[in-house]
């Protein structure tokens, strides 16, 4: 096996040029939400190669070949070995391996989930590195078209395939259902193209342009029959797939390993939202910060869940304190929201503008009541494509804050910490300047609720309402601090 070791210093030639995947892999490196998600890779000191730790390793032809080739021999695509391909290696293994190691690092969070879903719709495993070319696994990337999320749908394929876009939500960015759209979408090109190199080409280009190719090809099935027919970008898009599958494979035998993710998908859980609540009402009630949860949950386009059976994903041990203290959490939120705040109670009317002559995106936008770029992104405008009589789509927004108060947790938390009580133990914050709201834990009692905050047990069977002195796990409490 030649290897030819080089200084990380030393610049390397490429044959591949730039491209929209380059460009991507670029975008990976400057994204602040993956600054605070990763920490740096663990060198293995006692590497099976004995690489020094910014040794980057050299291969000759055969090699590549070789290896390539025992991909090929377990996988349904044609994994071939030229020049278009080593480009691409080149580009992974030399140029962008900084990118590369934190693709590494967000595949743990990804991967699983994608296999899981690709094994459901009955399709190759190895299509989770398309991912990769797509998006550089960036879960809210968007391109120049404006094709957005992992999976890199068009809003027409992406609503097609049940991804909605609203003011606050673009199922694009959604995670699983991006990858259930994905899944379905390639699913569907199978059917029409029997042949997965010419799927991928499909996913690129459309269906449209690879029908094209086959006739100007003079009838040609293959991919690489057809690929001089086809659009530059898409002629490097096989070759960048099993680059992708390769260096994906041999990370270490080019030195390179994943940098080490906040969690992996084995750390985290979805759980369903009753209500309204904002990342900062979750920041504040679970310790988490904004950054983590947007990290998780990159669907939500302006830091709120809208109420309506909406998910969010967060680690396994937040998502745990979240449900043991949910009563109180919703508890809390409601009086926020009664007492007035700056979150919207989003509610949104789906509405259809028919455009007038002489209308401009931005005058329909100021109309409604949104932005240009939202009108973009629920109807697919291009340039030149807004004519009298075409109908628009826009997503209206039905109510408005009761003030512009913003409301502190962390500061409502810190008055329950001046009576003596942990604030880990209060599910959520005061509810009005008078009575804290305080979830009970197992083991506890009303006398012992009263010691701890300084008040009589009367007191709080008053206040709430107790016919009795029993109490449940869970059960959320009013205790009027007035009273002591």
């Amino acid at each position: 096996m030649p290897i030819l070791l080089i200084s990380a210093s030393v610049g390397a030639q490429t044959m591949a040029v730039e491209n929209p995947i380059a460009d991507m892999l670029d975008s990976l490196s400057t994204q602040k939400m993956f600054e605070t998600a990763f920490s740096k890779p663990v060198f293995p000191k006692n590497n099976k190669y004995h690489f020094a730790e910014d040794s980057i390793p050299l291969y000759d032809d055969y090699t590549y070949q070789a290896r390539i080739a025992k991909l090929d021999a377990v996988s349904p695509f044609d994994l071939i070995y030229n020049p278009h391909v080593k480009g691409f290696i080149d580009l992974y293994a030399l140029r962008k391996r900084e990118s590369v190691s934190r693709m590494m690092g967000v595949a743990q969070l990804y991967y699983p989930m994608f296999e899981e879903v690709l094994d459901k719709y009955n399709i190759p495993l190895e299509l989770k590195h398309l991912a990769v070319i797509e998006s550089a696994l960036i879960p809210y990337a968007r391109s120049r078209a404006g094709a957005t999320g992992l999976w890199q749908f068009m809003y027409p394929t992406g609503k097609m395939y049940g991804l909605n876009v609203t003011s606050y939500i673009d199922q694009r960015c959604d995670p699983y259902k991006a990858t259930v759209a994905a899944a379905e979408y390639l699913k569907s090109l199978y059917g029409m193209f029997g042949d997965w190199q010419m799927v991928l080409a499909a996913y690129n280009a459309g269906p449209g342009s690879i029908s094209k190719a086959i006739r100007r090809s003079g009838g040609k099935k293959t991919y690489w029959e057809i690929r001089p027919y086809l659009p530059l970008e898409t002629q490097g898009y096989v070759p960048a797939f099993i680059a992708a599958n390769y260096i994906m494979t041999h990370g270490p035998e080019h030195n390179i390993y994943p940098a080490v993710p906040r969690k992996t998908y084995f750390e985290v859980d979805t759980i369903v939202v009753k209500d309204q609540m904002s990342f900062e009402q979750v920041s504040q009630a679970l310790d988490i910060t904004t950054e983590e949860i947007l990290y998780f949950n990159p669907q939500y386009r302006k830091n709120i869940i809208p109420a309506g059976g909406n998910t969010i994903c967060l680690p396994k041990n937040k998502i745990a304190y979240f449900l043991n203290n949910e009563e109180a959490i919703y508890a809390a939120i409601k009086a926020q929201r009664q007492e007035g705040t700056d979150i919207e109670t989003i509610a949104e009317v789906k509405k259809t503008h028919t455009v007038r002559s002489g209308e401009k995106l931005s005058t329909i936008a100021r109309k409604y009541g949104v932005t240009v770029a939202d009108l973009k992104t629920w109807n697919y405008v291009k340039k030149g494509s807004l004519r009298p009589g075409k109908k628009l789509v826009v997503y209206v927004k039905v109510q408005k804050p009761v003030n512009s108060k913003k409301l502190d947790i962390k500061s409502e938390q810190a008055v329950a910490s001046t009576t003596g009580v942990d604030q880990k133990q209060l599910a959520a914050n005061t509810t009005s300047s008078e009575y804290l709201s305080y979830s009970v834990r197992k083991g506890e009692s009303i006398y012992s609720i009263a010691k701890k905050f300084g008040v009589s047990a009367v007191s709080i069977k008053e206040s709430n309402a107790l016919k009795s002195d029993q109490l449940r796990i869970g059960q959320t409490l009013k205790i009027y601090t007035a009273n002591k």
